[in-house]
């Protein structure tokens, strides 16, 4: 009897040991939660950084292929042009040809003419001249300052220099027959009209035919000619334009002043190259779709270089031959009377808008580099 009250007195003595306290448990979650809070912060922070890279990642991958693109282009400005570019047709019902534009007739920034009476330049600003109708782009930081540039130079891929250049027996100006140059017959270039070959609203420059260097649009081509219509998409082709630099002249046709000087030799053989004019602008798309930088050649189709560009500002350093020295970052040469002949650098910045969104977080950045256009303006800096 001893012996069962005794083991009962164990039992109950087992029985009575004590738990945790409700404050014990409390405080034992609140440090649970503090543990389990830092731990969510932590990988917020995590994720936060990752998107923040990724973002700025992709941007300026974006931006940097529409740089690169851009410079190989600004750096051949002038490329093959006569020194001090060209002048255009005027007067005879000529009206100034247009750049930025295609063969529909859509012209895709707002001022799409030559400058200063109608000459075309290796490059030509466009000061606040930037986006496609002038539409306003929220995204751009104020003040919303968008610029376009247009550069002119010789294509030199395509081999159209392999042909010689003349016109029909009776020159109108509007046509001109092209013949593989006896150097190059063991191995002829590819046809005028093959692929990635010449093009209605490709511009076509003329060397050498009566002394007259001649631009013309392109408005028919066949495997054996070029036809230049007038009234082109692009108001180059104008017959009865009174100053020489235009196919017309360079036929030799009659009705417009030719004044060839008598020591310049006559010849009725020329040779042709493909010029490029290029322009670069932004674009905003319809349906909510974002910013897009693009690339328009020639009386072509443009093409999408790079989404989500939102500012694009050029400056320009231009030789003062006034001061012997160079103006630096001029945001717009023409409209302060400086000539773009004389522009020997020029400076871009892109900004551009992440691609990827964080919610309602977008990640913006500038990407900038300078350009030095060889075949325009030289200082001679050593003298």
């Amino acid at each position: 009897m001893e012996k069962i009250v005794m083991e009962n007195m164990k039992m109950q003595k087992q029985k009575s040991d004590r738990g945790f306290t409700l404050l014990e448990l409390m405080i034992s979650m609140s440090l649970g939660l503090i543990v389990m809070a830092a731990m969510a912060s932590l990988f917020k922070t995590g994720m936060n950084s990752t998107m923040l890279v990724t973002q700025r990642a992709e941007t300026q991958q974006n931006m940097r292929a529409a740089i690169d693109l851009m410079v190989k282009d600004i750096s051949m400005a002038g490329a093959g042009l006569p020194s001090g570019g060209i002048q255009l047709p005027l007067g005879g019902g000529a009206t100034t040809a247009k750049f930025g534009c295609d063969q529909g007739g859509t012209c895709h920034v707002v001022n799409h003419t030559y400058p200063t009476t109608n000459y075309m330049y290796g490059i030509i600003p466009g000061y606040a001249n930037g986006v496609e109708a002038g539409v306003a782009i929220p995204a751009a930081p104020a003040p919303a300052v968008n610029d376009s540039i247009t550069v002119i130079y010789c294509d030199y891929n395509f081999p159209l220099w392999e042909y010689n250049v003349t016109f029909p027996t009776a020159p109108t100006g509007t046509q001109i027959n092209l013949t593989v140059n006896s150097a190059y017959a063991a191995t002829p270039p590819p046809a005028p009209n093959a692929a990635g070959g010449i093009q209605a609203g490709d511009l076509i420059l003329i060397n050498g035919i009566n002394g007259v260097t001649a631009v013309g649009e392109a408005t028919n081509v066949t495997a054996n000619s070029i036809s230049f219509a007038n009234t082109d998409p692009l108001n180059i082709n104008w017959s009865g334009g009174t100053h020489t630099n235009n196919i017309y002249a360079a036929s030799g046709g009659t009705g417009y002043a030719f004044p060839v000087p008598v020591t310049v030799p006559q010849t009725t053989q020329g040779t042709a190259y493909r010029l490029y004019a290029v322009t670069y602008y932004i674009t905003v798309p319809g349906a909510g779709q974002t910013p897009r930088l693009m690339r328009q050649v020639n009386g072509l189709t443009p093409v999408p270089v790079a989404d989500d560009i939102i500012n694009l500002q050029f400056a320009f350093d231009t030789y003062n031959s006034t001061t012997n020295a160079l103006d630096a970052n001029q945001v717009d040469p023409l409209g302060v009377g400086e000539s773009p002949n004389l522009i020997q650098k020029i400076n871009i910045a892109v900004m551009g808008q992440s691609i990827i969104n964080d919610g309602n977080k977008s990640q913006n950045m500038y990407l900038a580099t300078s350009v030095s256009a060889r075949n325009m303006a030289f200082r001679n800096s050593y003298k």
